[in-house]
């Protein structure tokens, strides 16, 4: 009998449970923690493969009889805004972004809480409580950050005025050897016509460019789910198939 070293990922498969995106169809995902001083390296590695993080674990579909969750990656060091996205950054050039350690208030679950409830009801987040969004931020051991968008001059939701500005947005991101992964963000459903989803990806976009790497995880997207059209929109991106990671054209 071999023994494993102790720093090798065990993986372990979930249960069939109902698709959030396709009808009919049942997902199974096939898991590991992300725990010890080879957390980032282990993500890194993941991630690049096809995975996802959620707190200290990454997960990727393995379902039995689909294949249609396609991990997706855009080239933020070729990317260049078309003009519907140049509009987006001009309407959205009075929100001041921050970058901190992944760190949650109440002022962010506040706005998680309302985003939910405007936009996720029923979804399997729907239920999360203020310790269960703290979980989210903080359950890491890899490199993570929390970014905050607000408007200065912007009443709250209260009337009063924050001296540093309405909170409208939120993401939390990690920062990998080869981009950033964009684990999950949430607006204020009351600015939804600013497209805050999209603006968010192009501040990602800038800031690995800042960074010098070359791309952003953007999760999976699947081919004739509305929810996820928005991700083919920024290009160049590249898509995750068995030969490996491929330019996608349409």
């Amino acid at each position: 009998m071999t023994n494993q070293p102790v720093h090798s990922p065990q993986f372990f498969l979930t249960a069939p449970s109902p698709c959030p995106y396709l009808d009919g169809q049942f997902e199974r995902k096939v898991f590991t923690h992300l725990v010890g001083e080879k957390a980032a390296e282990l993500n890194d590695l993941l991630t690049q493969g096809g995975f996802r993080r959620s707190q200290n674990i990454a997960y990727r579909p393995a379902c039995e009889s689909c294949r249609a969750c396609v991990s997706v990656r855009i080239v933020a060091s070729e990317f260049e805004p078309n003009k519907s996205m140049r509009r987006n950054l001009a309407r959205n050039s009075d929100i001041t972004a921050r970058e901190f350690q992944a760190e949650p208030s109440s002022e962010q679950y506040a706005l998680f809480r309302d985003y939910l409830d405007a936009r996720h009801q029923r979804g399997g987040m729907s239920d999360m409580t203020v310790l269960d969004y703290a979980m989210m931020v903080e359950d890491t051991y890899v490199p993570t950050k929390i970014i905050e968008y607000r408007i200065e001059g912007e009443p709250d939701p209260d009337g009063s005025i924050a001296e540093q500005g309405r909170l409208i947005a939120v993401a939390l991101s990690d920062i990998m050897g080869d981009g950033l992964s964009m684990v999950y963000s949430f607006f204020d459903p009351d600015y939804a016509s600013r497209s805050l989803g999209s603006y968010m990806i192009l501040d990602h976009i800038q800031r690995a460019k800042d960074r010098g790497l070359p791309h952003v995880y953007l999760g999976y997207w699947v081919e004739g789910s509305r929810k996820m059209e928005y991700k083919t929109r920024f290009r160049p991106q590249d898509h995750l198939g068995p030969s490996g990671w491929d330019r996608y054209e349409d």
